[in-house]
Parts: C-alpha cells; sequence; structure tokens
C-alpha cells in the first residue's frame, strides 16, 4: 500500500502584508491633497456680531411667541397669509422660513411645521446658526 502525502500551503502572508502596505502608502498620499493652511492667516471672527433674521422669516421666541418683521403674529395662519400677500413664494409654491429660539423645544417647533403646512406652506425651512469651530 501506497502512502500518499497532502502537503499543506502556508497562508500569503507576504501578499497580504504588501496589500496592507499599499494600502498605507495610499491613504498617505491622498491625506496630503488638501493643501494646509497658511501660518500666518487668521480667520474672521464672527462671535461678536449681532445677528439678525432674514426680513422674511418667521422668528419662533422659546416661549412660543411668534414675529414677522419685529411685529408679533398671533398664529402661523397669519404668518402664510402675509406670505401670500407678500409673493415669497418659489416655483413650488409658498415657502415657509423659521428662524427659532435655541431654546424651543423640538416638540413645539415640529408642531409648528405642522401648523404652517396645513395653513398653505409647500416647504418649511428652518434657518439654524452655524459656526467653525
Amino acid at each position: 500500500m501506497r502512502r500518499i502525502s497532502r502537503t499543506t500551503k502556508g497562508e500569503p502572508t507576504i501578499a497580504l502584508i504588501n496589500i496592507v502596505f499599499l494600502m498605507l502608502v495610499f491613504f498617505m498620499v491622498a491625506g496630503t491633497l488638501a493643501q494646509p493652511l497658511d501660518n500666518a492667516l487668521n480667520l474672521v471672527q464672527t462671535k461678536d456680531l449681532d445677528g439678525r433674521a432674514p426680513p422674511d422669516t418667521l422668528v419662533v421666541h422659546a416661549d412660543g411667541r411668534l414675529s414677522y418683521r419685529g411685529e408679533d403674529i398671533a398664529s402661523p395662519e397669519a404668518f402664510m397669509e402675509l406670505q401670500s400677500k407678500g409673493a415669497l413664494t418659489e416655483q413650488a409654491g409658498p415657502v415657509a422660513r423659521i428662524v427659532p429660539d435655541r431654546e424651543l423645544s423640538a416638540n413645539d417647533l415640529v408642531a409648528l411645521a405642522a401648523k404652517l403646512r396645513a395653513a398653505g406652506a409647500t416647504r418649511v425651512v428652518v434657518i439654524t446658526e452655524r459656526g467653525l469651530k
């Protein structure tokens, strides 16, 4: 009887090391594509500027009070009525822009957006503050 010996081939670890090395080189090169900012460059500081709401937006205060162009508004429906007179519409229809107070609860904001949609707004846009930190 003849014995058949089978040899087990080892795993190609050299190929795996080569792939990992190539990935490392690729990410090192890809990470340096963006030129760094000049060290002498000082970015503009806007934290001390007074922020104002855009003129055609509904401002929602923390207590739920609504105002439009500095005047108090009774309801979202009244705001949409003013919007239809002011013709703040886009191609798809009237757009309601809201500037909420930071302390306004999310539930109140969602409820207000639903009321604006029911009053005829095709889109409700929430305008927020964005900062570069």
